[in-house]
Protein backbone atom coordinates (compact mmCIF):
# COMPACT_ATOMS: atom_id res chain seq x y z
CA UNK A 1 0.00 0.00 0.00
CA UNK A 2 1.36 3.39 -1.04
CA UNK A 3 0.45 5.40 2.06
CA UNK A 4 2.01 8.58 0.67
CA UNK A 5 -0.29 8.46 -2.37
CA UNK A 6 -3.24 7.56 -0.13
CA UNK A 7 -2.55 10.59 2.08
CA UNK A 8 -2.48 12.88 -0.95
CA UNK A 9 -5.68 11.34 -2.32
CA UNK A 10 -7.50 12.00 0.96
CA UNK A 11 -6.39 15.63 0.95
CA UNK A 12 -7.29 16.01 -2.72
CA UNK A 13 -10.83 14.77 -2.03
CA UNK A 14 -11.04 17.07 0.99
CA UNK A 15 -10.22 20.32 -0.80
CA UNK A 16 -12.62 19.44 -3.64
CA UNK A 17 -15.53 18.98 -1.22
CA UNK A 18 -15.70 15.21 -1.74
CA UNK A 19 -14.57 13.93 1.65
CA UNK A 20 -17.59 14.86 3.77
CA UNK A 21 -21.19 15.61 2.73
CA UNK A 22 -22.35 19.22 2.37
CA UNK A 23 -24.99 20.53 4.78
CA UNK A 24 -27.57 22.84 3.13
CA UNK A 25 -28.00 24.59 6.49
CA UNK A 26 -24.36 25.76 6.56
CA UNK A 27 -23.77 29.48 6.11
CA UNK A 28 -22.38 29.96 2.55
CA UNK A 29 -18.68 30.74 2.35
CA UNK A 30 -19.52 33.92 0.42
CA UNK A 31 -21.06 35.34 3.62
CA UNK A 32 -17.84 34.53 5.49
CA UNK A 33 -15.80 36.43 2.90
CA UNK A 34 -18.12 39.42 3.04
CA UNK A 35 -17.66 39.48 6.80
CA UNK A 36 -13.86 39.33 6.41
CA UNK A 37 -13.91 42.17 3.88
CA UNK A 38 -15.97 44.30 6.26
CA UNK A 39 -13.59 43.46 9.12
CA UNK A 40 -10.56 44.50 7.05
CA UNK A 41 -12.24 47.75 5.98
CA UNK A 42 -12.96 48.55 9.64
CA UNK A 43 -9.34 47.78 10.56
CA UNK A 44 -8.23 50.34 7.96
CA UNK A 45 -10.55 52.93 9.50
CA UNK A 46 -9.18 52.10 12.98
CA UNK A 47 -5.60 52.39 11.78
CA UNK A 48 -4.82 48.73 12.42
CA UNK A 49 -4.33 48.20 8.68
CA UNK A 50 -3.10 50.54 5.99
CA UNK A 51 -4.95 50.98 2.69
CA UNK A 52 -2.00 49.34 0.91
CA UNK A 53 -2.59 46.21 3.01
CA UNK A 54 -5.89 45.55 1.25
CA UNK A 55 -5.22 47.07 -2.17
CA UNK A 56 -4.53 43.64 -3.68
CA UNK A 57 -7.70 42.05 -2.28
CA UNK A 58 -9.98 40.84 -5.04
CA UNK A 59 -13.38 39.21 -5.33
CA UNK A 60 -13.70 35.99 -7.33
CA UNK A 61 -17.30 35.36 -8.33
CA UNK A 62 -19.40 33.35 -10.74
CA UNK A 63 -21.20 35.37 -13.41
CA UNK A 64 -24.61 34.84 -15.00
CA UNK A 65 -22.83 32.92 -17.76
CA UNK A 66 -21.63 30.41 -15.13
CA UNK A 67 -18.00 31.48 -15.61
CA UNK A 68 -15.70 32.77 -12.89
CA UNK A 69 -14.39 36.33 -12.84
CA UNK A 70 -12.01 38.33 -10.65
CA UNK A 71 -12.88 41.89 -9.62
CA UNK A 72 -10.09 44.25 -8.50
CA UNK A 73 -10.25 47.24 -6.14
CA UNK A 74 -10.44 49.68 -9.05
CA UNK A 75 -13.51 47.90 -10.46
CA UNK A 76 -11.64 46.09 -13.23
CA UNK A 77 -13.06 42.63 -13.96
CA UNK A 78 -11.10 39.85 -15.67
CA UNK A 79 -12.19 36.37 -16.69
CA UNK A 80 -10.75 33.88 -14.20
CA UNK A 81 -12.13 30.50 -15.31
CA UNK A 82 -8.81 29.17 -16.65
CA UNK A 83 -7.05 29.95 -13.35
CA UNK A 84 -9.20 27.59 -11.29
CA UNK A 85 -7.65 24.15 -10.71
CA UNK A 86 -10.85 22.16 -10.07
CA UNK A 87 -14.61 22.34 -9.45
CA UNK A 88 -15.94 23.05 -5.95
CA UNK A 89 -19.41 22.71 -4.32
CA UNK A 90 -21.97 25.47 -4.78
CA UNK A 91 -21.65 26.90 -1.25
CA UNK A 92 -17.86 27.17 -1.56
CA UNK A 93 -16.01 30.11 -3.06
CA UNK A 94 -12.54 30.82 -4.37
CA UNK A 95 -10.24 33.50 -3.04
CA UNK A 96 -6.58 34.39 -2.68
CA UNK A 97 -4.89 33.16 0.50
CA UNK A 98 -4.04 36.74 1.46
CA UNK A 99 -7.76 37.50 1.72
CA UNK A 100 -8.12 35.13 4.67
CA UNK A 101 -4.98 35.89 6.69
CA UNK A 102 -3.08 38.90 7.88
CA UNK A 103 0.54 38.52 6.89
CA UNK A 104 3.96 39.42 8.24
CA UNK A 105 7.51 38.20 7.81
CA UNK A 106 10.07 38.15 10.60
CA UNK A 107 13.19 40.18 11.32
CA UNK A 108 16.34 39.94 9.24
CA UNK A 109 19.58 39.20 11.05
CA UNK A 110 21.67 42.35 11.42
CA UNK A 111 24.64 42.27 13.80
CA UNK A 112 24.94 46.07 13.73
CA UNK A 113 21.47 46.59 15.24
CA UNK A 114 21.55 45.86 18.96
CA UNK A 115 18.59 47.89 20.23
CA UNK A 116 15.76 46.14 22.00
CA UNK A 117 15.16 43.08 24.16
CA UNK A 118 17.14 39.90 23.49
CA UNK A 119 14.54 37.27 22.65
CA UNK A 120 14.51 33.78 21.18
CA UNK A 121 13.36 33.31 17.60
CA UNK A 122 12.79 30.53 15.08
CA UNK A 123 13.67 30.26 11.42
CA UNK A 124 13.00 27.82 8.57
CA UNK A 125 15.30 25.18 10.08
CA UNK A 126 12.97 24.98 13.10
CA UNK A 127 9.82 24.42 11.03
CA UNK A 128 8.76 20.99 9.78
CA UNK A 129 5.42 19.83 8.43
CA UNK A 130 3.11 20.76 11.32
CA UNK A 131 5.87 20.30 13.89
CA UNK A 132 8.77 22.28 15.30
CA UNK A 133 12.32 21.56 16.42
CA UNK A 134 12.84 23.93 19.34
CA UNK A 135 16.17 22.79 20.74
CA UNK A 136 19.05 25.27 20.92
CA UNK A 137 17.02 28.35 19.95
CA UNK A 138 19.07 31.43 19.08
CA UNK A 139 18.59 34.97 20.40
CA UNK A 140 18.59 38.39 18.76
CA UNK A 141 17.38 41.86 19.82
CA UNK A 142 13.82 43.02 19.01
CA UNK A 143 12.49 46.54 19.48
CA UNK A 144 8.91 47.05 20.69
CA UNK A 145 7.62 47.60 17.15
CA UNK A 146 9.49 44.53 15.88
CA UNK A 147 8.09 42.36 18.66
CA UNK A 148 4.50 42.98 17.55
CA UNK A 149 5.37 42.41 13.89
CA UNK A 150 7.48 39.28 14.47
CA UNK A 151 5.66 37.52 17.32
CA UNK A 152 3.88 34.23 16.72
CA UNK A 153 0.80 33.36 18.78
CA UNK A 154 -1.12 30.14 19.21
CA UNK A 155 -3.06 29.33 16.03
CA UNK A 156 -0.77 31.23 13.63
CA UNK A 157 0.21 29.42 10.43
CA UNK A 158 3.92 29.64 9.62
CA UNK A 159 5.14 29.10 6.05
CA UNK A 160 8.75 28.80 4.88
CA UNK A 161 9.84 31.48 2.41
CA UNK A 162 13.15 29.74 1.67
CA UNK A 163 14.70 26.31 2.06
CA UNK A 164 11.88 23.82 1.55
CA UNK A 165 9.60 26.55 0.27
CA UNK A 166 5.96 26.30 1.33
CA UNK A 167 6.64 23.95 4.23
CA UNK A 168 4.15 24.92 6.92
CA UNK A 169 3.18 24.37 10.54
CA UNK A 170 0.62 25.75 12.99
CA UNK A 171 1.98 27.19 16.24
CA UNK A 172 0.03 25.20 18.85
CA UNK A 173 1.80 26.43 21.97
CA UNK A 174 0.53 28.86 24.61
CA UNK A 175 3.89 30.65 24.80
CA UNK A 176 4.79 33.13 22.09
CA UNK A 177 7.91 33.11 19.89
CA UNK A 178 9.52 35.44 17.35
CA UNK A 179 10.38 34.67 13.71
CA UNK A 180 13.24 35.47 11.38
CA UNK A 181 12.59 37.05 8.00
CA UNK A 182 12.54 33.79 6.01
CA UNK A 183 9.28 32.77 7.67
CA UNK A 184 5.80 34.04 6.78
CA UNK A 185 3.31 34.46 9.61
CA UNK A 186 -0.33 34.01 8.61
CA UNK A 187 -2.90 35.01 11.25
CA UNK A 188 -6.52 34.22 10.32
CA UNK A 189 -9.24 36.83 10.06
CA UNK A 190 -12.65 35.98 11.50
CA UNK A 191 -13.55 32.40 12.38
CA UNK A 192 -11.82 30.04 9.96
CA UNK A 193 -10.08 26.72 10.57
CA UNK A 194 -6.41 27.33 9.98
CA UNK A 195 -5.67 23.61 9.81
CA UNK A 196 -7.79 23.31 6.66
CA UNK A 197 -5.41 25.74 4.97
CA UNK A 198 -2.40 23.95 6.41
CA UNK A 199 -3.61 20.84 4.62
CA UNK A 200 -4.05 22.85 1.42
CA UNK A 201 -0.43 24.02 1.68
CA UNK A 202 0.70 20.43 2.22
CA UNK A 203 -1.19 19.18 -0.84
CA UNK A 204 -0.23 22.14 -3.05
CA UNK A 205 3.41 21.54 -2.16
CA UNK A 206 3.13 17.81 -2.94
CA UNK A 207 1.39 18.56 -6.25
CA UNK A 208 3.89 21.20 -7.32
CA UNK A 209 1.44 24.11 -7.15
CA UNK A 210 3.78 26.05 -4.85
CA UNK A 211 6.94 27.15 -6.64
CA UNK A 212 9.70 29.57 -5.69
CA UNK A 213 10.20 32.73 -7.71
CA UNK A 214 13.31 34.26 -6.14
CA UNK A 215 16.22 35.79 -8.03
CA UNK A 216 19.12 33.36 -8.01
CA UNK A 217 17.57 31.41 -5.15
CA UNK A 218 14.12 29.87 -5.00
CA UNK A 219 11.84 31.62 -2.54
CA UNK A 220 8.15 32.09 -1.82
CA UNK A 221 7.66 35.86 -1.83
CA UNK A 222 4.98 37.62 0.19
CA UNK A 223 3.17 38.55 -3.01
CA UNK A 224 3.30 34.97 -4.35
CA UNK A 225 1.98 33.63 -1.05
CA UNK A 226 -0.82 36.22 -0.99
CA UNK A 227 -1.93 35.26 -4.52
CA UNK A 228 -2.19 31.49 -3.98
CA UNK A 229 -5.73 30.59 -5.01
CA UNK A 230 -7.57 28.46 -2.42
CA UNK A 231 -11.10 27.07 -2.04
CA UNK A 232 -13.14 28.34 0.90
CA UNK A 233 -15.82 26.02 2.33
CA UNK A 234 -18.43 27.16 4.87
CA UNK A 235 -16.87 27.43 8.34
CA UNK A 236 -18.88 24.52 9.73
CA UNK A 237 -17.80 22.33 6.82
CA UNK A 238 -14.16 23.35 7.30
CA UNK A 239 -14.36 21.83 10.78
CA UNK A 240 -16.00 18.62 9.53
CA UNK A 241 -13.35 18.28 6.82
CA UNK A 242 -10.47 18.82 9.26
CA UNK A 243 -11.94 16.31 11.73
CA UNK A 244 -12.34 13.75 8.94
CA UNK A 245 -8.81 14.34 7.60
CA UNK A 246 -7.34 14.02 11.09
CA UNK A 247 -9.19 10.77 11.65
CA UNK A 248 -8.16 9.21 8.33
CA UNK A 249 -4.54 10.39 8.56
CA UNK A 250 -4.33 8.92 12.05
CA UNK A 251 -5.32 5.55 10.58
CA UNK A 252 -2.74 5.97 7.80
CA UNK A 253 -0.06 6.70 10.39
CA UNK A 254 -1.03 3.50 12.20
CA UNK A 255 -0.78 1.61 8.92
CA UNK A 256 2.67 3.09 8.30
CA UNK A 257 3.77 2.15 11.80
CA UNK A 258 2.53 -1.42 11.35
CA UNK A 259 4.11 -1.49 7.91
CA UNK A 260 7.48 -0.48 9.35
CA UNK A 261 7.15 -3.13 12.04
CA UNK A 262 6.20 -5.72 9.44
CA UNK A 263 9.13 -4.71 7.24
CA UNK A 264 11.46 -5.14 10.20
CA UNK A 265 9.93 -8.54 10.97
CA UNK A 266 10.22 -9.56 7.32
CA UNK A 267 13.93 -8.67 7.35
CA UNK A 268 14.30 -10.81 10.47
CA UNK A 269 12.49 -13.69 8.76
CA UNK A 270 14.81 -13.46 5.74
CA UNK A 271 17.84 -13.54 8.04
CA UNK A 272 16.35 -16.48 9.94
CA UNK A 273 15.85 -18.44 6.71
CA UNK A 274 19.52 -17.99 5.78
CA UNK A 275 20.55 -18.86 9.33
CA UNK A 276 18.59 -22.12 9.20
CA UNK A 277 20.02 -22.83 5.75
CA UNK A 278 23.68 -22.60 6.79
CA UNK A 279 23.00 -24.76 9.88
CA UNK A 280 21.46 -27.61 7.87
CA UNK A 281 17.97 -27.07 9.27
CA UNK A 282 16.09 -25.88 6.18
CA UNK A 283 15.85 -29.16 4.22
CA UNK A 284 16.14 -32.81 5.28
CA UNK A 285 19.50 -34.54 4.79
CA UNK A 286 19.93 -37.51 2.48
CA UNK A 287 22.37 -40.05 3.98
CA UNK A 288 23.18 -41.19 0.44
CA UNK A 289 24.67 -37.80 -0.52
CA UNK A 290 28.44 -37.74 -0.95
CA UNK A 291 29.84 -36.11 2.23
CA UNK A 292 31.41 -32.71 1.79
CA UNK A 293 34.62 -34.11 3.32
CA UNK A 294 34.99 -36.49 0.36
CA UNK A 295 34.66 -33.58 -2.07
CA UNK A 296 37.33 -31.63 -0.19
CA UNK A 297 39.67 -34.65 -0.09
CA UNK A 298 39.29 -35.08 -3.83
CA UNK A 299 40.17 -31.42 -4.40
CA UNK A 300 43.23 -31.76 -2.16
CA UNK A 301 44.34 -34.83 -4.11
CA UNK A 302 43.99 -32.92 -7.38
CA UNK A 303 46.06 -30.06 -5.94
CA UNK A 304 48.72 -32.51 -4.77
CA UNK A 305 49.00 -33.93 -8.28
CA UNK A 306 49.40 -30.43 -9.72
CA UNK A 307 52.12 -29.73 -7.15
CA UNK A 308 53.97 -32.90 -8.18
CA UNK A 309 53.74 -31.79 -11.81
CA UNK A 310 55.16 -28.40 -10.86
CA UNK A 311 52.09 -26.56 -12.12
CA UNK A 312 51.32 -24.93 -8.77
CA UNK A 313 53.21 -24.32 -5.53
CA UNK A 314 52.26 -25.82 -2.21
CA UNK A 315 50.29 -23.47 0.04
CA UNK A 316 52.16 -23.49 3.35
CA UNK A 317 49.10 -21.97 5.05
CA UNK A 318 46.64 -24.56 3.75
CA UNK A 319 44.06 -25.41 6.40
CA UNK A 320 42.58 -28.86 7.08
CA UNK A 321 39.85 -29.10 9.72
CA UNK A 322 38.93 -32.49 11.18
CA UNK A 323 37.21 -34.08 14.13
CA UNK A 324 39.47 -36.01 16.48
CA UNK A 325 38.81 -39.25 18.33
CA UNK A 326 37.98 -37.13 21.38
CA UNK A 327 35.11 -35.53 19.41
CA UNK A 328 36.90 -32.15 19.38
CA UNK A 329 37.60 -30.12 16.25
CA UNK A 330 41.19 -29.54 15.16
CA UNK A 331 42.85 -27.50 12.44
CA UNK A 332 46.10 -28.53 10.78
CA UNK A 333 48.21 -25.82 9.10
CA UNK A 334 51.56 -27.18 7.93
CA UNK A 335 52.85 -29.29 10.84
CA UNK A 336 50.87 -27.39 13.49
CA UNK A 337 47.65 -28.81 14.87
CA UNK A 338 45.37 -26.64 17.03
CA UNK A 339 42.09 -27.36 18.79
CA UNK A 340 39.44 -24.95 17.45
CA UNK A 341 36.43 -25.99 19.53
CA UNK A 342 36.05 -22.37 20.67
CA UNK A 343 35.51 -21.28 17.05
CA UNK A 344 32.84 -23.85 16.23
CA UNK A 345 29.53 -21.96 16.70
CA UNK A 346 26.98 -24.76 16.22
CA UNK A 347 26.54 -28.45 15.48
CA UNK A 348 25.88 -29.46 11.88
CA UNK A 349 24.66 -32.56 10.05
CA UNK A 350 27.04 -35.49 9.77
CA UNK A 351 27.72 -35.11 6.02
CA UNK A 352 28.72 -31.43 6.37
CA UNK A 353 32.31 -30.30 6.87
CA UNK A 354 33.85 -27.28 8.62
CA UNK A 355 36.35 -25.51 6.39
CA UNK A 356 38.01 -22.12 5.91
CA UNK A 357 36.55 -20.12 3.04
CA UNK A 358 40.04 -19.76 1.56
CA UNK A 359 40.26 -23.56 1.19
CA UNK A 360 37.22 -23.60 -1.10
CA UNK A 361 37.85 -20.69 -3.51
CA UNK A 362 40.77 -18.68 -4.81
CA UNK A 363 40.73 -15.15 -3.38
CA UNK A 364 42.47 -12.22 -5.07
CA UNK A 365 42.39 -8.48 -4.56
CA UNK A 366 41.54 -6.00 -7.30
CA UNK A 367 43.96 -3.40 -8.55
CA UNK A 368 43.82 0.07 -10.07
CA UNK A 369 45.93 1.38 -12.94
CA UNK A 370 47.04 4.87 -11.96
CA UNK A 371 46.25 7.58 -12.63
CA UNK A 372 42.90 5.99 -13.41
CA UNK A 373 41.65 8.99 -15.43
CA UNK A 374 44.33 8.37 -18.05
CA UNK A 375 43.03 4.82 -18.55
CA UNK A 376 39.32 5.60 -18.83
CA UNK A 377 38.11 5.32 -22.42
CA UNK A 378 34.92 5.55 -24.45
CA UNK A 379 36.32 3.24 -27.12
CA UNK A 380 34.07 0.27 -27.90
CA UNK A 381 37.08 -2.02 -27.41
CA UNK A 382 37.51 -0.82 -23.84
CA UNK A 383 37.39 -3.24 -20.92
CA UNK A 384 34.47 -3.08 -18.48
CA UNK A 385 35.65 -1.15 -15.40
CA UNK A 386 33.59 -2.56 -12.53
CA UNK A 387 33.05 -0.12 -9.68
CA UNK A 388 30.98 -0.39 -6.52
CA UNK A 389 28.75 2.34 -7.93
CA UNK A 390 27.75 -0.03 -10.74
CA UNK A 391 25.82 -2.30 -8.38
CA UNK A 392 22.63 -1.95 -6.39
CA UNK A 393 22.81 -2.37 -2.63
CA UNK A 394 20.34 -5.24 -2.69
CA UNK A 395 21.31 -6.53 -6.14
CA UNK A 396 22.84 -9.90 -6.92
CA UNK A 397 24.43 -9.66 -10.35
CA UNK A 398 26.84 -7.33 -12.12
CA UNK A 399 25.66 -7.00 -15.72
CA UNK A 400 27.11 -3.72 -17.01
CA UNK A 401 29.41 -0.84 -16.14
CA UNK A 402 29.29 2.91 -16.59
CA UNK A 403 32.95 3.16 -17.58
CA UNK A 404 35.60 1.23 -19.51
CA UNK A 405 39.38 1.23 -19.32
CA UNK A 406 41.98 0.85 -22.03
CA UNK A 407 43.33 -2.68 -22.60
CA UNK A 408 46.74 -1.41 -21.45
CA UNK A 409 45.30 -1.14 -17.93
CA UNK A 410 44.57 -4.86 -17.62
CA UNK A 411 48.04 -5.80 -16.32
CA UNK A 412 47.76 -3.19 -13.56
CA UNK A 413 44.31 -4.32 -12.50
CA UNK A 414 42.54 -7.63 -11.83
CA UNK A 415 40.51 -9.43 -14.45
CA UNK A 416 37.05 -10.76 -13.62
CA UNK A 417 35.19 -13.43 -15.59
CA UNK A 418 31.53 -14.42 -15.74
CA UNK A 419 30.78 -16.60 -12.71
CA UNK A 420 33.38 -14.97 -10.46
CA UNK A 421 32.20 -13.62 -7.13
CA UNK A 422 33.02 -10.07 -6.10
CA UNK A 423 33.10 -9.02 -2.47
CA UNK A 424 33.28 -5.39 -1.35
CA UNK A 425 36.28 -5.01 0.96
CA UNK A 426 35.92 -1.42 2.16
CA UNK A 427 33.20 1.07 3.10
CA UNK A 428 30.07 -1.17 3.05
CA UNK A 429 32.27 -4.24 3.11
CA UNK A 430 31.21 -7.86 2.81
CA UNK A 431 28.50 -7.47 0.16
CA UNK A 432 28.62 -10.29 -2.42
CA UNK A 433 27.87 -10.00 -6.13
CA UNK A 434 28.09 -12.45 -9.02
CA UNK A 435 29.71 -11.13 -12.17
CA UNK A 436 27.99 -11.91 -15.44
CA UNK A 437 30.51 -9.97 -17.50
CA UNK A 438 34.20 -9.86 -18.26
CA UNK A 439 35.99 -6.83 -16.89
CA UNK A 440 38.53 -5.45 -14.43
CA UNK A 441 38.14 -4.39 -10.80
CA UNK A 442 39.91 -1.90 -8.55
CA UNK A 443 41.29 -2.57 -5.09
CA UNK A 444 37.93 -1.94 -3.42
CA UNK A 445 36.96 -5.47 -4.48
CA UNK A 446 38.02 -9.00 -3.62
CA UNK A 447 37.57 -11.63 -6.34
CA UNK A 448 36.51 -15.18 -5.43
CA UNK A 449 37.66 -17.54 -8.19
CA UNK A 450 36.30 -20.94 -9.32
CA UNK A 451 33.47 -21.12 -6.78
CA UNK A 452 31.59 -23.77 -8.79
CA UNK A 453 34.18 -26.44 -7.92
CA UNK A 454 32.91 -26.68 -4.34
CA UNK A 455 29.69 -24.69 -4.34
CA UNK A 456 26.34 -24.37 -5.94
CA UNK A 457 26.85 -20.74 -7.02
CA UNK A 458 23.60 -19.57 -5.46
CA UNK A 459 24.32 -21.35 -2.18
CA UNK A 460 27.62 -19.46 -1.92
CA UNK A 461 25.75 -16.21 -2.60
CA UNK A 462 23.29 -16.88 0.24
CA UNK A 463 26.12 -18.02 2.52
CA UNK A 464 28.03 -14.78 1.90
CA UNK A 465 24.78 -12.83 2.43
CA UNK A 466 24.10 -14.43 5.83
CA UNK A 467 24.51 -12.61 9.12
CA UNK A 468 26.69 -15.48 10.31
CA UNK A 469 29.41 -14.75 7.76
CA UNK A 470 28.91 -10.98 7.78
CA UNK A 471 29.40 -10.92 11.56
CA UNK A 472 32.71 -12.75 11.11
CA UNK A 473 33.78 -10.11 8.58
CA UNK A 474 32.82 -7.31 10.99
CA UNK A 475 34.95 -8.79 13.78
CA UNK A 476 37.92 -9.38 11.48
CA UNK A 477 37.68 -5.91 9.88
CA UNK A 478 37.36 -4.02 13.16
CA UNK A 479 41.00 -4.55 14.12
CA UNK A 480 42.18 -2.21 11.36
CA UNK A 481 42.65 1.55 11.53
CA UNK A 482 39.96 1.69 8.85
CA UNK A 483 37.36 -1.09 8.84
CA UNK A 484 38.03 -3.16 5.74
CA UNK A 485 38.65 -6.69 4.54
CA UNK A 486 41.67 -8.28 2.91
CA UNK A 487 42.55 -11.69 1.49
CA UNK A 488 43.71 -13.15 4.81
CA UNK A 489 40.63 -11.98 6.70
CA UNK A 490 38.21 -13.39 4.15
CA UNK A 491 40.22 -16.60 3.69
CA UNK A 492 40.13 -17.31 7.42
CA UNK A 493 36.32 -17.09 7.66
CA UNK A 494 34.94 -20.36 9.02
CA UNK A 495 32.09 -21.99 7.10
CA UNK A 496 30.31 -25.31 7.19
CA UNK A 497 30.10 -26.94 3.77
CA UNK A 498 27.11 -29.14 2.83
CA UNK A 499 27.22 -31.84 0.14
CA UNK A 500 26.79 -30.32 -3.34
CA UNK A 501 23.45 -32.00 -3.94
CA UNK A 502 22.10 -30.67 -0.64
CA UNK A 503 23.34 -27.17 -1.49
CA UNK A 504 21.04 -27.17 -4.52
CA UNK A 505 18.10 -28.38 -2.42
CA UNK A 506 18.78 -25.61 0.09
CA UNK A 507 18.88 -22.98 -2.66
CA UNK A 508 15.56 -24.17 -4.08
CA UNK A 509 13.94 -23.96 -0.65
CA UNK A 510 15.41 -20.51 0.08
CA UNK A 511 14.16 -19.13 -3.23
CA UNK A 512 10.73 -20.66 -2.75
CA UNK A 513 10.41 -18.99 0.66
CA UNK A 514 11.86 -15.68 -0.55
CA UNK A 515 9.33 -15.61 -3.39
CA UNK A 516 6.47 -16.02 -0.91
CA UNK A 517 7.90 -13.22 1.22
CA UNK A 518 8.21 -10.98 -1.84
CA UNK A 519 4.56 -11.59 -2.71
CA UNK A 520 3.60 -10.64 0.84
CA UNK A 521 5.74 -7.48 0.69
CA UNK A 522 3.99 -6.41 -2.51
CA UNK A 523 0.68 -6.46 -0.62
CA UNK A 524 1.92 -4.01 2.01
Amino acid sequence: MDTKALRQKILDLAIRGKLVPQDPNDEPASVLLERIRAEKQQMVKNGKLKPKDIKNDTVIFKGDDNLHYEQFQDGTINEYENELPFEIPSKWVWCNLGMLFSHNTGKALNASKTDGASLTYITTSNVYWNSFELGNLKIMPFTDSEIEKCTVKKGDLLVCEGGDIGRAAIWQFENEIRIQNHLHRLRPYDRIYTKFYYYIMYLYKANGRINGNGIGLQGLSSNALHNIIVPVPPVEEQKRIVDSIDSVLSLIEQIESHKQNLSSQIDNIKSKILDLAIRGKLVPQDPNDEPASVLLERIRAEKEELIKQGKIKRDKKESVIFKGDDNSYYEKIGNDITCIDDEIPFETPINWQWVRLGSTVGIERGGSPRPIKSYITTDSNGINWIKIGDVDKDGKYITNTKEKIKPTGIKKSREVYPGDFLLTNSMSFGRPYISKIYGCVHDGWLVLRNPDVVFDINFLYYLLSSNYLYNQFVIKASGSTVDNLNIDKVSSALICLPPLKEQTMIVNQIEKLMKLIQQFEELL
